[in-house]
């Protein structure tokens, strides 16, 4: 009897499952050139179901589409026409940081759930609005970030928190940076805000500094530094005359550093977290192997081979759908609002830092 009960609860649930619904997700604004993730999502997985693209710009929303083999009835004027018409139940957001404040006030009060690109906001007076939207409309209000999907981090976690084999952490090197968005060749639609003190938020402090501040405030569960103390610079002005290209941020904490790095003035792409504990060292990045020192003797280092992470904390959208699901509870995740509010204090005082030559000690 109790073996046929069993049988008939996990029919149950596997119809479920197959009959359960793909997330309804609209996308604000593409301008931002990480757009490109959803292209690469879209026909490969099934978890999300894109149902409009909202974009003041018809000609660069027209280009995209016809780029992605996609049909133009998906492009909506508005983010308003986008929920009127299509009902998403989450947005994700790829215009300017500055417009993120303006996607959560659009979505908040009719419970859609909002996931921006990094960082948050652009300053804590945008912050206070959304923290405010998220208390009373009770939404999940995510930031992506590309070092959230790194296999390397989550092994890092496992290492410092779980097994607790790195002994205390002592100070972590944060190094972000490439030659700088035009350099590399980003879209006009994309430098137009990205170099610009408003729509950004700042230069290279913003665009790089956010993925230090985020790792560090995860791996600290959530506590803000002490003291902010930043210094900046523009060493190319010609190219980037609204803002810094060069950042050197240092986090004080009771017992630790962290030391973050951002630069629009390297000569490749780097994002690499380096953790120094009591116990050894962990140098984390996008490859799928990890060093690890654990003494000055020969032979005490090795490299670790990283394994995939989850299915559903892989990629954005498929994170997405496991927390509008009920799957996943962000709580304080890299990706997490707990975790990403501090992210926006931590750059709020790294700008009046380098723009007072004083440190900031932040609130408690």
């Amino acid at each position: 009897m109790r073996q046929s009960l069993l049988l008939l609860l996990l029919i149950f649930s596997m119809a479920f499952l197959s009959e359960a619904k793909p997330i309804r997700v609209g996308v604000a604004g593409m301008t931002h050139n990480h757009i490109n993730q959803v292209f690469d999502y879209i026909g490969k997985q099934d978890e999300v179901e894109i149902v409009g693209f909202a974009e003041p710009n018809k000609a660069l929303a027209m280009r995209l589409l016809k780029e992605h083999h996609l049909p133009e009835s998906l492009w909506f004027a508005s983010l308003e026409e986008l929920i009127k018409q299509t009902k998403p139940q989450a947005v994700c957001a790829f215009n300017s940081i500055f417009e993120h404040l303006a996607v959560v006030q659009a979505c908040a009060p009719k419970g859609i759930h909002v996931i921006v690109e990094k960082p948050l906001a652009v300053n804590n007076i945008h912050l206070n609005q959304m923290r405010a939207l998220v208390q009373k409309h009770h939404i999940h209000l995510l930031t992506n970030f590309e070092t959230t999907w790194y296999a390397s981090h989550a092994k890092v976690w496992e290492i410092v928190k779980q097994e607790k084999s790195l002994g205390n952490i002592r100070k972590v090197v944060f190094k972000d940076g490439h030659k700088g968005p035009k350099e590399i060749g980003c879209t006009k639609e994309f430098t137009d805000w990205l170099t610009d003190p408003i729509g950004n938020g700042g230069g290279a402090l913003v665009d790089f500094g956010c993925y230090g501040a985020n790792i560090m405030t995860w791996l600290m569960d959530g506590q803000k530094p002490i003291a902010v103390t930043a210094v900046t610079q523009q060493i190319k002005p010609k190219v980037y005359p609204k803002v810094e290209d060069e950042a050197s941020i240092i986090l004080k904490y009771p017992n630790c550093q962290a030391i973050i790095q951002a630069s629009w003035n390297w000569p490749f792409g780097v994002k690499d977290t380096e953790v120094y504990g009591t116990d050894g060292i962990l140098i984390a990045n996008r490859e799928s192997k990890m060093r690890y020192i654990f003494g000055e003797a020969t032979g005490s280092e090795k490299w670790l081979d990283l394994s995939p992470l989850p299915h559903e904390r892989s990629n954005i959208f498929s994170y997405l759908a496991a927390v509008i699901n009920g799957k996943i509870d962000p709580q304080k995740d890299l990706s997490s609002f707990a975790v990403n509010e501090i992210v926006v204090e931590i750059l709020s005082a790294a700008k009046e830092s380098a723009k007072t030559g004083k440190t900031i000690y932040l609130k408690k």
